[in-house]
């Protein structure tokens, strides 16, 4: 009997010891996210939530800032491993940020919108001259703005575009009338117009070849844990591809994530889930849009080599 015994536990320490995504045996990588409030940044949460990323080995640490050059910082401070953010910010790259591109993320911006206020102007024709709020000067909202100027024939200074930072202060200046719009994220967007307090104007459904979100992993994780950076894509993928196939399970996750109403969440998947990239390969005319936005804003002097700033050798079909 004893001997029975002794088996049984040798072979239940054994099975436990095989058992995937024991805790001992995960590796913790530091994930950062460029803004907490955005759906597109939620893919992180649903992949931890589901274990897509254990399954990889992996034990996500999360922490969001408050925009692109705070994360930025905190990859160069050696304060994360990764970061989720947007496509303007691989411009650090060429000023020197220890980081590279390892995944273009999401495509077009389909996240964001302009909004104005509800007797406000009609059409796009009418912003001619108009104050729209933004949140930073150089900032990829401040572009969209500044391009849809551009394609009305107005030059890019043809709408007068008002950096305001945080945008509980830009709702409240558009509230008073201080300003006639101002370019948010959709979720937002659709919250507002169904309270009746704003009105959707604009979408950015025509720049088809754009990169908005890129996946950045820091100079010191490629050389030392690049199965770190395989292991987090492979997560990140199957996570898209749990999205696409799985609306209720998506909406409820992300409507816990982002504190909104699961109608306003339901709405947002159905426009921004066609964003998302499904292999992670960089778009090469996106790119070239991104580059000459650097010069248009004043970022860089010049449209850099955009093939020094990024990388596709860590993607799940470059091991195939």
């Amino acid at each position: 009997m004893k001997r029975i015994i002794w088996l049984l536990a040798a072979m239940l320490a054994l099975a436990l010891s095989a058992a995937p995504g024991r805790a001992q045996a995960l590796q913790t990588l530091r994930v950062g996210k460029a803004v907490p409030e955005a759906f597109t940044f939620t893919p992180l949460d649903i992949g931890m939530r589901e274990g897509f990323f254990k399954q990889n080995g992996l034990d996500i640490q999360e922490t969001a800032f408050a925009g692109d050059a705070k994360m930025q910082q905190a990859m160069a401070a050696n304060s994360i491993d990764m970061g989720i953010g947007s496509g303007p910010a691989l411009a650090f790259i060429v000023k020197g940020a220890p980081v590279k591109g390892v995944a273009e993320m999401a495509g077009p911006p389909l996240l964001l919108a302009i909004v104005v206020a509800p007797n406000g102007p009609k059409t796009v024709a009418e912003l001619k001259g108009k104050k729209i709020s933004v949140s930073t000067a150089g900032s990829l909202t401040y572009w969209l703005v500044s391009e849809t100027s551009r394609r009305q024939g107005w030059g890019p200074n043809g709408i007068d575009i008002e950096p305001m930072g945080a945008m509980a202060g830009q709702i409240a200046a558009l509230r008073r009338g201080d300003i006639d719009g101002v370019i948010m994220d959709i979720s937002t967007a659709l919250d507002l117009q169904k309270k009746g307090e704003a009105r959707i104007l604009v979408r950015f459904t025509y720049l088809h070849d754009f990169v908005t979100h890129v996946i950045y992993a820091t100079d010191k994780l490629i050389a030392a844990r690049p199965d770190s950076i395989r292991g987090f894509l492979k997560g990140w993928f199957k996570t898209i591809a749990f999205m696409r196939a799985n609306k209720a399970a998506t909406v409820a996750i992300a409507a816990q994530v982002l504190q909104k109403d699961p109608d306003i969440i339901s709405r947002t998947y159905d426009e921004v889930i066609p964003m998302f990239s499904d292999d992670g390969k960089f778009n090469p005319k996106g790119l070239a849009v991104l580059a000459q936005s650097f010069v248009t804003l004043h970022t860089l002097p010049t449209a850099p080599d955009m093939s020094k700033l990024y990388t596709e050798a860590f993607l799940p079909s470059a091991a195939k």
